[in-house]
């Protein structure tokens, strides 16, 4: 599962919604995949489609249908009532687009062993047929989406080109997509601005993935956005910045800034992001020590590539569950990594915290220099 937006059920309590929302999104997300398209579709999960739901949703003005399902890993073995909508087939056609795109840049950037390529290789052309018959059936073409994507690698290709150049397709992708929630919710005069929302979240998204990434895609010799056209992380965050009041500015327009579910979903873990890069670049002065995991971390050695049937057999850990609650290696790298619920929790706030809310920067809080926050609040 991976996406830049971590709701949390904590914050979802802070905004007056029941902290069983989350699994009714994710988990209605979860297996409309798997239903649709079978077992291995699930490991496209990912919680920035998520927000396609709850903005359909957001729009509709009727109350959203739930279903109930059975005992889950990720919910402790516990039934849940889950998303039905056709924004859920919204979400599922973004999760298998973007999944068959990570798939062919893992083949072609050559992450992935030789004797493997051509098996993912094949998962993610299926993957994109998918998504294009899905996406027939909540009348979406995404047929320029495709072009698009294909036109990301192009582009990576060539020299002496700008940052927007690189960060267009990212946007026009992700602005089609959340536009197309205001036609399933039968709010077509909310198109446009959401068109503009989403062309900022998919370049806010693409830059921070190259924010992270820089360090790691230099020591690989691997593209970056940020290398190839000179742009500072420093740079690079006041362009995030500039993305996400553009966002906001853009929901405002669509009359959903103050819906509980599209603050919980999109706008507070957007500056959440924003917030947590802006301390680790230094561009804010943390008053206070930063929240940490209470266990202990130990160094490792650096992971070692699976074999072919190796691989095949981690795959399995995600339709299975497995990853959502226990630490686990990556099929492609060989990479430990976390389980992937725990890298959800939003700390060690626990219910009923009071967590700064930087998207209201006033609050009067301690965990952030409201004077150099880059909210554009006046405080």
């Amino acid at each position: 599962m991976f996406g830049v937006l971590t709701p949390c059920p904590h914050g979802a309590v802070r905004h007056g919604i029941a902290p069983g929302e989350w699994y009714a999104q994710l988990c209605g997300l979860c297996l409309g995949l798997r239903d649709e398209h079978g077992q291995l579709a699930r490991t496209a999960t990912n919680t920035d489609a998520m927000a396609l739901t709850v903005l359909t949703e957001a729009q509709s003005g009727v109350a959203p249908v739930r279903t109930g399902v059975g005992p889950c890993a990720l919910r402790g073995m516990r039934k849940a009532e889950v998303a039905v909508s056709p924004g859920v087939r919204l979400a599922s056609t973004a999760s298998l687009l973007l999944g068959s795109a990570k798939l062919e840049d893992h083949v072609r950037d050559g992450d992935i062993r030789r004797g493997a390529r051509r098996p993912v290789a094949a998962v993610s052309n299926r993957w994109a047929k998918r998504a294009a018959a899905q996406a027939g059936s909540i009348g979406l073409d995404i047929g320029p989406m495709v072009a698009a994507i294909a036109e990301q690698g192009r582009l990576e290709a060539h020299s002496q080109l700008t940052l927007e150049d690189l960060l267009a397709p990212s946007a026009f992708c992700a602005g089609e997509l959340v536009a197309h929630t205001a036609v399933l919710a039968g709010k077509p005069e909310n198109a446009e601005a959401l068109r503009a929302a989403g062309r900022h979240f998919g370049a806010l998204a693409h830059l921070a993935d190259a924010v992270e990434d820089l360090d790691d895609d230099l020591a690989a010799g691997k593209f970056n956005p940020l290398a190839a056209t000179g742009t500072s992380r420093v740079e690079a965050y006041r362009a995030m910045r500039e993305a996400e009041r553009g966002l906001h500015t853009a929901v405002t327009d669509a009359g959903l800034d103050t819906t509980p579910a599209v603050r919980w979903v999109l706008l507070d873990p957007l500056e959440g992001l924003l917030h947590r890069l802006g301390h680790e670049l230094g561009v804010l002065h943390a008053k206070r020590a930063p929240r940490h995991n209470p266990v202990a971390v130990f160094p490792e050695a650096p992971g070692q590539k699976p074999n072919l049937l190796e691989g095949i057999g981690l795959l399995f850990q995600y339709p299975s569950g497995y990853a959502c609650f226990a630490s686990h290696r990556r099929p492609c790298s060989g990479e430990r990594k976390d389980s992937w619920l725990s890298r959800m929790d939003c700390g060690d706030c626990g219910d009923g915290c009071e967590c700064c809310d930087c998207s209201n920067c006033c609050c009067d809080c301690d965990c952030c220099d409201c004077g150099d926050c880059g909210c554009g609040c006046d405080c």
